[in-house]
């Protein structure tokens, strides 16, 4: 072995130190420049055509050793920084850290897992983020404010109505509404938040009008501007303000709003509410302009109109024979609309009658978000639909089993927002989606949202419907494309047939036209969706009805409809009345005042004076007017007693103390346990509280004008009396509503219902 020495090389070469190991005709010359090495050099055997001792560059080879690597320092420097540290930790800090290496691992397996197609760690960890924000929606509005769950759409139609639904317009239903249908929409369900903004809407115009929260007991610092409004009627009418400003915050459609409170909403209807209404609405819509424009980073740009953005069509064109279509999808929205509310229907009686704990309510919703990830892992998983980048303007995309420069647009319907999937189902360009793929989401995502309306959760049912829909209608619109290439406009049909389904689903049609025109910006397209949606209406009426008024007579509410029910001329008062009448005379003992009020639950109680003579055909005698359980118990409650006269002129009774009690009454046993020993025996003269004016009529008056008299007037009782003004009965809401009318196939038969306690 010849040592090591210092030699230069030509020009070419760097002065290095040559080290030279011979073993047989093998030399190797190994670099031992200062610094780091930028080549290995290999002197190899002698051939012809090199020299020898010239060295000849390799890139690699199996008896060489790159001298650009650095080893790490696996060894602890254990020095006073390191172990004043260590001294230093806590028992917790220590466990944190060993838990992050478990959590890292668990990653680092899923990440190696997927690279060998091992699905089981990402759809599991699918589950997670699925069942647990819809476990906490369920908590909310199953054991927290079970009035929270669903839409909140029927609740309020039933409110406007005159139907007092309890805590309906709370301030903690408007809290478990707004956080559960977030967890919800987060949980990856078939649900959409419209449903929901709308009863929130009613509940904050409830709020406000009142100047006061029930649910904390607590009246505002303005309380005293806001005392006149405690009324029902006040209260009605800013609710359907409320209702309509909640439209117009989701879909940017202020009018649309209006045009849902009057169709879909309120019972009672003037201009003057009309002009307030839009003014609620429109305001709703800049507000929210404001603060989506200020979140965008564009504050000054008022172009941001709704929550839910449809994307704007520029131009729709349509023929004149293309309305034929329309109409025809239409009818096929009507009858997917009538399935849906039949399967639902069977669905929800299933629920009443099996499902109605809590505990099985939130176990139902996490079985819904399971299955909800399980059939879209495996659709994306099965269907292979691979779409070039570029293609589809989607806002999201992944690759998921696709080649490069490719994605699964199956995993674009599925991963975006249900709101995001509806925009891009209309304005994709074609061929973007593969027929098959349309058909087996449409499928699915319309079982699903079946399946989700109703469970235990804050839910809507204007975006499922839309999206599944909008996928048939897509489907529609390729398919003609194939027979006729000039149509290759997929995302028109898909507009028609999203509203079609949502127009078969809830039957609504002026609103529905006006919102959709609003949420796209195109009012050329009005008069296809207006046909459409009234073909669904049409179909989807001659099977069933819509999906909130089933819900509101599966749940036994006696919602009065906006006409009489058909074949009832040859009843009359004399016998829907109840009877016999619970009656106050004027001037009326405390003790049988509260006496009546612990044994009855009725409302309302007519003030007569006696009869001249006994009557024969169990009257109580002649009508004077008509008194209230609230008013009652509020002069039982101020002591409005005859024989303390003085004190009653020092404090007189006025509205504000009816107001005070508003919206909730105390209960008469409240009242028992204030007044004082002996105040049963002092009397109350009830005549100047009582309504003299009050509505009654004869006996012999038809239910049709009973009807039209409690739904156009907005009616609680209604006091039948005889040709002589002698109270015989009272008329309730009840008793009308029994009577209803069930139409199917077609066919129309008259029901009458039993009323229950329970």
């Amino acid at each position: 072995m010849q040592s090591g020495h210092w030699e230069a090389d030509d020009e070419r070469q760097p002065l290095f130190h040559r080290t030279h190991f011979n073993f047989g005709n093998n030399r190797r010359l190994y670099n031992n420049r200062r610094g780091s090495s930028e080549r290995s050099e290999y002197y190899g055997p002698l051939s012809p055509g090199h020299a020898e001792g010239i060295p000849v560059e390799i890139s690699h080879g199996e008896h060489t050793i790159s001298a650009k690597y650095e080893s790490q320092d696996y060894d602890t420097c254990e020095n006073t920084v390191f172990l004043d540290e260590e001294r230093n930790k806590k028992l917790f800090t220590v466990r944190k850290d060993n838990i992050s290496r478990w959590v890292i691992m668990a990653l680092v397996d899923v990440d190696k897992c997927v690279k060998h197609n091992c699905l089981l760690i990402p759809y599991l960890l699918w589950l997670a983020l699925n069942a647990g924000p819809v476990f906490l929606a369920a908590i909310l509005a199953c054991v927290i404010e079970p009035v929270a769950a669903g839409s909140g759409i029927p609740e309020v139609k039933c409110y406007l109505n005159g139907v007092k639904i309890p805590r309906i317009v709370r301030f903690r239903t408007l809290l478990a509404k707004t956080v559960g249908v977030t967890l919800s929409v987060v949980g990856g369900l078939a649900v959409g938040k419209e449903g929901p903004m709308i009863h929130s809407g009613a509940v904050i115009a409830a709020g406000i009008s009142q100047g006061r929260s029930t649910s904390f007991g607590k009246d505002f610092k303005v309380d005293k501007i806001f005392t006149h409004f405690r009324s029902d009627r006040e209260k009605r009418d800013f609710v359907s303000g409320g209702a309509a400003a909640g439209v117009s915050a989701a879909f940017g459609a202020p009018v649309g709003g209006v045009l849902f409170s009057l169709e879909e909403g309120a019972s009672f209807w003037n201009q003057e509410l009309t002009w307030r209404i839009f003014f609620c609405s429109m305001m709703s819509t800049f507000t929210l302009s404001i603060i989506l424009s200020a979140y965008y980073g564009k504050p000054a740009e008022f172009n941001y109109n709704g929550l839910l953005n449809f994307g704007k069509f520029d131009e729709i064109p349509y023929k004149y024979w293309e309305l034929f279509i329309f109409m025809f999808m239409g009818a096929i929205g009507g009858l997917f609309g009538a399935i849906f509310n039949s399967v639902n229907r069977r669905l929800t009686i299933f629920r009443i009658r099996h499902v109605h704990k809590k505990s099985s309510k939130v176990v139902e919703a996490i079985i819904v978000a399971v299955m909800s990830a399980t059939v879209g892992f495996l659709t994306i998983y099965l269907l292979n639909d691979c779409q070039q980048i570029g293609q589809d303007p989607t806002l999201y995309s992944t690759q998921f089993y696709c080649g490069d420069g490719e994605y699964n647009a199956v995993a674009a319907l599925w991963f975006q927002t249900p709101e995001a999937t509806v925009r891009s189902l209309f304005h994709d360009p074609a061929r973007s989606h593969r027929p098959l793929s349309l058909f087996i989401f449409f499928v699915l995502y319309f079982l699903l949202s079946c399946w989700t309306y109703g469970l235990g959760i804050p839910s809507g049912l204007f975006i499922p419907s839309l999206l599944t829909g909008a996928a048939w209608g897509r489907l529609v619109g390729i398919l003609l494309q194939i027979v006729n290439p000039a149509l290759n406009m997929p995302g028109k049909y898909a507009l028609i047939g999203a509203a079609a389904q949502l127009g078969g689903v809830v039957r609504m049609t002026l609103s529905l036209t006006v919102i959709m025109i609003e949420a796209t910006g195109n009012i050329t397209f009005g008069l296809p969706l207006m046909i459409a949606l009234i073909a669904a209406k049409w179909v989807g009426d001659y099977f069933n009805e819509g999906i909130y008024d089933m819900h509101i007579h599966l749940a036994n509410v006696p919602l009065l409809a906006w006409e009489p029910p058909p074949l009832v001329h040859k009843i009359y008062a004399s016998e829907i009345m109840s009877h016999p009448v619970i009656a106050f005379y004027g001037v009326e003992k405390v003790g049988h005042i509260v006496a009546v009020l612990q044994r009855e639950t009725h409302n309302g109680f007519p003030i007569v004076r006696p009869a001249a003579n006994d009557s024969s055909n169990g009257a109580e005698g002649h009508y004077r007017g008509l008194i209230l359980r609230s008013q009652l118990i509020t002069l039982l409650q101020a002591r409005a007693f005859i024989e303390l006269e003085d004190d009653f002129i020092e404090k007189p009774i006025t509205m504000d103390n009816f107001r005070a009690n508003y919206p909730v009454t105390p209960s008469i046993e409240d009242v028992i346990e204030k007044l004082s020993p002996g105040d049963e025996n002092y009397s109350v003269d009830l005549t100047p509280y009582m309504n003299p004016a009050s509505y009654t009529v004869l006996s012999s008056a038809s239910l049709p004008r009973i009807f039209r008299l409690f739904r156009g007037l907005g009616l609680r009782h209604l006091v039948v009396v005889t040709e002589y003004n002698e109270v015989i009965g009272i008329v309730t809401r009840k008793d009308l509503a029994r009577y209803r009318v069930n139409v199917k196939g077609g066919e129309s038969t008259l029901e009458e219902l039993q009323i229950s306690f329970g």
